[in-house]
């Protein structure tokens, strides 16, 4: 089968692999659909390499993912079901024709929808955990750094939640016209310090109550505590960009009484319910996905994806990748 390989940073390729063997117990699905994550260029495209080297696993980091089930392994499912992959990252593997997986890490997905749009519930999902941990939002302002799909997904949610203003920080155009009909009341078209004077204007001096940091960069981590006002919230959702420990601005964070965490692991749920919620809110049209897949390359164009989704250029804002043409 055809698989991706990274082999270093910046190195990804496509080439031809063993196709995995039956399990019992676990499905092997022929994967239609998959998409580069934020996380995916960090660990490709920066320093977050893992510690074991290189080559990585066929297929790995990819872990959003959607096709049809080739082999049951005994399961309850049957061959031929459409399905949403949700691996955990150790055992991710989506760049690829086909990929193993345990049956738990798998959702059933009416095939009612195009498929680029259902595959969307797997990043929604993770937005949908992550904003469980967020305090409650009624009558405060939210800064939201980032109009990637992560950043786009987060205003949705928590505008549902009950926020009374939220801002989006984003250069890109495109992306800031998304932010507008995900959710965000105002977004600043600038980065950096600039953002955050905006902020502060936006606010009477105040600074806003939380921040997502929806990037994943030492400088959008402490950018976030300085846009924070007193006892403000910090979420550091985007995986970071380096293994290193990074410089923090510890004063501020001190100074101004600020509280962050972080939040992971919404695939290992029992039952999967937030990935289950944002396929009922993709299915039932409560959100419309549509305009987030924007480019779709075959996995032989491994590269240009991952060139392609980190330069943004086009107006790119999820690049998938096509697993089986």
């Amino acid at each position: 089968m055809k698989a991706a390989i990274a082999t270093g940073i910046r190195k990804i390729h496509c080439e031809d692999v063993p196709t995995p063997k039956p399990k019992q117990g676990m499905l092997i699905v022929d994967v239609e659909l998959a998409a580069v994550c934020g996380s995916d260029l960090h660990v490709v495209y920066s320093e977050y390499w893992p510690s074991e080297g290189s080559p990585l696993v066929p297929g790995w980091p990819g872990h959003e993912g959607l096709g049809r089930v080739s082999d049951a392994g005994g399961s309850d499912f049957s061959v031929g079901e459409l399905v949403l992959m949700l691996p955990a990252v150790a055992s991710a593997g989506t760049f690829a024709e086909y990929t193993i997986i345990d049956p738990n890490q798998v959702l059933r997905l009416p095939d009612t929808k195009p498929h680029s749009e259902l595959l969307m519930a797997q990043q929604l999902g993770t937005v949908i955990f992550a904003c469980k941990r967020l305090p409650p939002l009624k009558g405060k302002t939210v800064v939201v750094i980032g109009q990637g799909t992560a950043g786009l997904f987060h205003d949705f949610v928590i505008c549902g939640l009950g926020a009374e203003r939220i801002i989006a920080i984003e250069p890109m155009p495109a992306r800031r016209a998304l932010s507008k009909r995900m959710g965000a009341d105002t977004t600043i078209d600038v980065t950096g310090a600039p953002a955050t004077e905006a902020v502060y204007d936006l606010t009477d001096g105040k600074g806003a109550d939380v921040v997502v940091d929806a990037v994943g960069s030492v400088e959008t981590l402490n950018q976030a505590l300085d846009i924070a006002g007193k006892d403000g919230r910090i979420a550091a959702f985007g995986l970071p960009t380096s293994r290193a420990r990074v410089q923090f601005h510890w004063s501020t964070f001190l100074e101004k009484s600020q509280t962050m965490h972080a939040v992971h692991g919404g695939q290992l749920v029992p039952g999967l319910p937030d990935f289950r919620a944002a396929i009922d809110l993709i299915v039932n049209d409560k959100i419309d996905v549509s305009p987030l897949p924007t480019h779709t390359l075959p996995i032989t164009r491994i590269k240009e994806a991952f060139d392609l989704a980190e330069s943004r250029k086009n107006n790119a804002v999820k690049v998938l990748v096509s697993c089986n043409n």
